[in-house]
């Protein structure tokens, strides 16, 4: 392994503690070297050799750290980056990667002003039942695709304790949260539309943001895909349903990670990223007789280190990271745009 790049995390908390500071402290590539914690330190309890900053100037102004891991609310994320950047680090940043169309251009031009390179957190791309879904499509084993359903469905009928989540600051809302998830899959499998029809609803009592959304991407050919979720399913739907010339591949959400985090099972471990069989996605072909066959795919492990391991060579062998600056920005058109009908130009 070459140099190891030491990496900051802004913050300790719940995506900081299972998101990152896992995968960062098992990659041979990289030294989890420090964190900021304005109030209770509690880094150290896992990783007792980590420097805790009260600030994150302090920990910015550290000559040591080279990557600098941006976790702090969405709102936060264009300031700090932009801060981390002209610090001389690189930087990696979670989703939504800014507000704006022209906050994310704005980092990724001073991005390559300063020479220092900027990464999307999209770690969803790495799901194990993402990843079952595109190597079908990318088989070509169904022919032409005509209707592609993406949803991610929660049932929390109150507003929640995170309030930069649920207050009206910029990149808020259900759409910011996993509709950057879900229209970076699509953008992913698919590339960037023709055009949109965006729809956005506020169900939970005392809501101030939207807790529903619902994309229709238009595609060349007659591809039409679907995107949505919602905060009110106590029955969630199939989080992926494609329908094609030659059959049809319904599979639930059944990525085990975040769970397996949060009992401490670390990335590497036995059965790590291992989804149950019995939510094996289901694919139905049609034979020349007009019957059906049905097959029960099983999925491949699910694992966020394939990301890791891409900010690491892009960092140090200078390789393209699989998250692009035209797929970040095309991401962003359908977030911030207004509800209604929208053409790409």
């Amino acid at each position: 392994m070459e140099k190891i790049i030491n990496t900051a995390l802004l913050a300790y908390g719940m995506s900081g503690k299972l998101f990152h500071a896992p995968f960062l402290s098992v990659h041979p590539g990289f030294n989890l070297s420090a964190v900021t914690e304005r109030n209770e330190k509690k880094a150290h309890k896992d990783y007792p050799e980590i420097n805790s900053y009260d600030s994150i100037d302090e920990l910015l102004n550290d000559p040591e750290i080279e990557l600098v891991v941006v976790n702090t609310p969405n709102f936060t994320h264009y300031d700090y980056t932009r801060q981390a950047l002209l610090k001389g680090k690189h930087v990696l940043v979670e989703k939504p990667f800014a507000a704006t169309v022209e906050e994310a251009q704005a980092l990724f031009d001073l991005s390559r002003e300063t020479g220092n390179q900027v990464f999307v957190y999209q770690n969803r791309r790495w799901d194990s039942d993402y990843l079952a879904v595109k190597q079908v499509i990318d088989s070509g084993v169904l022919g032409k695709i005509a209707e592609v359903h993406i949803r991610f469905d929660r049932y929390r009928n109150t507003i929640g304790p995170k309030t930069f989540k649920e207050e009206l600051v910029p990149a808020t809302g259900l759409q910011y949260d996993l509709g950057a998830h879900l229209l970076d899959q699509a953008i992913n499998l698919f590339g960037k539309p023709l055009s949109f029809y965006k729809v956005l609803g506020m169900n939970r009592k005392d809501t101030k943001v939207d807790d529903y959304f619902h994309f229709h991407l238009q595609y060349p050919d007659s591809l039409q895909v679907f995107v949505c979720s919602t905060m009110l399913a106590p029955d969630p739907q199939a989080a992926f349903v494609v329908h094609a010339e030659q059959g049809s591949l319904v599979k639930y959400r059944a990525d085990i990670q975040e769970a397996q985090l949060l009992k401490a099972i670390r990335p590497g471990s036995e059965g790590y990223g291992e989804e149950p069989e019995e939510l094996a996605a289901t694919l139905t072909r049609m034979n020349p007789d007009g019957s059906k066959k049905e097959e029960r795919l099983v999925s491949e492990k699910g694992s966020y280190m394939p990301l890791f391991e891409g900010v690491y060579q892009a960092i140090r062998n200078n390789k393209p990271y699989p998250v692009t600056e035209e797929q970040v920005i095309t991401q962003l058109r359908i977030l911030e745009a207004p509800a209604g009908f929208q053409e790409f130009k």
